[in-house]
Order: structure tokens, then sequence, then C-alpha cells
């Protein structure tokens, strides 16, 4: 009886996942992806530049990585549910922002607070809340929640490309920052009501050995003061930090590139639609590969397929090899984008450890908003200057090439590392047991 009872209660972790899923389905869903869509509505409406609007970007991301460089502190003395909370509070007053701004400066004030809010629900908090609530197949759940994002973003670029192309309102694009700010109060205050910031028992279901050993498997590690002292510890940081702003360098003018290409509006919503969806597909992948592979082939697959697609983009036209070869980025520069997301807890876990885990994930989210901060003003610069993105996806594709052949010395470095540790910990253990 006490194990039939055993088998029917519920494990309140699926309910943890299911909030961390909607919590990344509605933030990088309807506030990130959609962000392309207002490039040209807002800056027409406002008649600024580019290059102005593209500041919004870099305020979200320099907030983003401030935050996220307490996030250690921050997490440990207020816990996950109250920061996600006000991370979506943030978020909807950042839009309401949006929605009533009559100027520039008004748009960058919401911008801080649209950093506030990601650097309290992003993937770093979600990969906080995943150490605590799962200790297998993290990878696998991680990819699984933050393919959210592209299932997110496939529904919310229709909605927000309706509303906008719709001329019921003047400027419609107002109207579509308000209706997001809804969505983000009603969904806050869901998680409001049903997280939990740790399960029951959590230091003794933490101490248990896990079931099942993978490539994926996490370590006991170092503590962070050692970590410091690792050269491959900077070196990581930058590698996560020109990772960011390649990748986001390119995506966030993909749609504005491919317009002036002169590909047709409803090419290019079939285009970003695919890319939302593949995005969801590609997350999960990656995670699943991870759990599987290992740290070394997934990076690998990710930022080789980032070169390409990178390249590729560059040369896009209004013809069919054009046409080709936008599609091609749309669909596998999702592969691409899990280095920002699913692969920066990865990368603390497999690099450095449980115990310097809270710490190093803060510092790598905070590497790689640095980067995605400098990436998008630098290509809406380009534009600027010579009326096209192309050299600024060449020059992006370079330095993904060059996180490359860092992130090759960073695994050998701490796979060192690790079976120094590893080898000490088994040393003591048969000590013991003598």
């Amino acid at each position: 009886m006490e194990k039939l009872e055993k088998k029917k209660k519920f494990d309140y972790k699926w309910v943890i996942i299911a909030l961390c899923f909607l919590t990344v389905f509605v933030t990088l869903g309807f506030c990130s992806s959609t962000q392309q869509y207002f490039i040209e509505p807002v800056t027409e409406h406002l008649n600024i530049s580019r290059t102005s609007f593209s500041i919004i970007t870099f305020v979200r991301y320099v907030v983003v990585s401030i935050v996220n460089f307490f996030f250690g502190s921050l997490i440990v003395k207020f816990g996950p549910k109250k920061l996600i909370f006000a991370g979506f509070l943030s978020l909807a007053i950042s839009m309401l922002i949006f929605t009533f701004a009559g100027n520039i400066f008004i748009f960058y004030l919401g911008a801080a607070f649209l950093g506030l809010g990601f650097a309290w629900t992003g993937t770093s908090m979600i990969g906080y809340v995943v150490n605590i609530w799962s200790k297998e197949n993290r990878g696998t759940i991680m990819g699984a929640i933050l393919c959210a994002n592209g299932l997110g973003g496939a529904i919310a670029m229709r909605i927000v490309s309706k509303i906008i192309s719709s001329q019921i309102h003047n400027p419609s694009y107002k109207a579509a920052y308000f209706i997001i700010s809804i969505i983000l109060i009603i969904s806050g205050l869901l998680i409001l009501i049903l997280f939990k910031d740790k399960p029951k028992n959590f230091e003794c279901e933490m101490e248990k050995p896990a079931k099942k050993k993978g490539r994926g498997q996490v370590w006991t590690g170092i503590e962070f003061s050692e970590t410091k002292k690792k050269p491959y510890f900077y070196l990581t940081l930058i590698c996560v930090f020109l990772a960011g702003l390649s990748i986001t360098g390119v995506n966030t003018i993909s749609k504005p590139h491919m317009s002036g290409a002169g590909l047709d509006i409803n090419y290019i919503d079939l285009v970003m639609s695919l890319h939302s969806i593949a995005l969801a597909g590609f997350k999960f992948l990656t995670g699943f590969i991870y759990d599987k592979c290992g740290l070394r082939i997934t990076s690998a697959i990710c930022s080789v397929t980032g070169v390409v697609v990178m390249l590729c983009f560059a040369f896009i036209s209004n013809t069919t090899t054009g046409m080709i070869l936008a599609m091609t980025y749309g669909i596998f520069s999702s592969l691409t984008l899990p280095l920002e997301t699913v692969m920066l807890p990865i990368y603390a876990n497999d690099l450095f450890g449980e115990k310097s885990f809270g710490k190093v994930v803060g510092l790598l989210s905070t590497a790689c908003c640095a980067g995605i901060a400098i990436g998008s003003p630098l290509t809406n610069i380009c534009f600027d200057l010579l009326g096209s993105y192309q050299l600024s996806l060449i020059i992006c594709a370079i330095l993904m090439a060059l996180s490359i052949i860092i992130l090759q010395f960073v695994i050998k470095s701490a796979n060192k590392v690790k079976k120094q540790i590893e080898l000490e910990e088994s040393l003591k253990i048969e000590s013991e047991n003598n």
C-alpha cells in the first residue's frame, strides 16, 4: 500500500516546470521575439534613426548585465518566486511605458524596466529553478522549457504583425504594446499563486545520487573563490560575450534586412514564423544532445551552424537563390540561439560545477548580455553609415568563429580540472572505506 501511495503522489516539480515554460513563452515570446516588428513603425512615427531605436536593446541588456552581476546575492535574499513576479511586473511596466511614450528618451526608460524584467525571468533564473527542482537530465529539461521561446514567438509575432499592419489604431504599434502588458500581468499573477521556491525536504533530495549517468552529468565542482583564479573562467566570459554580440547583432535586424533586400512581406512573415517554430525544436534538441553527447559536440553544432547561416544571410536578395538563403537562415539560425540561453547554465554546471553554479551562471549571463547590448547598435550603425547590413553580418560571422576557437581551449582546461577533482574525491572515498 505504501508503494502504491508513493506512485500516486503527484510531483510538484512538473507544476514548476510548466510555470517556467509559461514564463519563457510569455516573456521571451512576446517581449523579445516581437521587438524587430516595432523597428519600422516606431522609427517612422517618431522620425528617428534605427541606431537611436537600437539603443533600446543596448539599455535593456546593460541593465540585465548589471542586475545579473548580483544574481547570486539576490536569489539567496529574496528567492525565485518574488524575483520572477517582480520580473513580470517590470516587463508589464515597460510595455505600458512604450505604449504611451511620445519620444525616444521615454522609450529608453521603458528599456530599463525591460532589462530589469528579463534579469529576473530569463535564463539565469530558469537555470537556477531547474537546478533546485530537478537533479537529472537538466539539459533536456532546460531545452524543453526554453523551447517555449520559439512557440511563444511564433504566436506573438503573428498577433503583433496583424495588430501593427491594421489601421484601427494610429499608431497601431501602441495597441500591440498595451495588449502584451495585459498578458504579462495575468501571467505574473499565476506565478504569484502557484510558484514554490523549493521542494519539501530539498536538502535531503539534493544529497541523493543521480539515478542515471550521462555525458551531461553534474559534478561537485569548485568553489567560486577558486573559479576566479582559473584563466579559462575569463576566457569563458569572453567566448559567451562574443557569441551574444554576433548572434543578437544578426537576429535583431533579420526582418529589416530581408525587407531591405526586397523580399515580400508575406514571405518574410513565413520565414520569421518558421524561425520561431524551429527555435522551439532546436532548444529542446540542444539540451537533449548535451545530455547524450556532452558539451564539446553540442557547442560545436550550435556555433558552426551560426557561422554558416550568418554568411548565407549576408548575401540574400529578391531572387530564388536569395529567398532560399533567407529561409536557410530563418530555420537554422534557431540552432545557434541556444548559445545565449540553454547553454549558459550548461556551461556553468559542466565547466565549473555545483559549488559555484549560482554566481557563475549570473556572470555568464552578464557577459552574454553585455555582448547583446553592443551587437544591435553595431549592426544598425553599419546600416546608417553604409545603407546595408551586409558588412555587419560578415563581421558577426567572424566573431562567432573566434568564439568557437576560444571555447575549445576552455573545454580542454575545464576537463583537466574536473578529472583531477574526481580523482581526489574517489581517493578520499577509498581511504574512508578502508
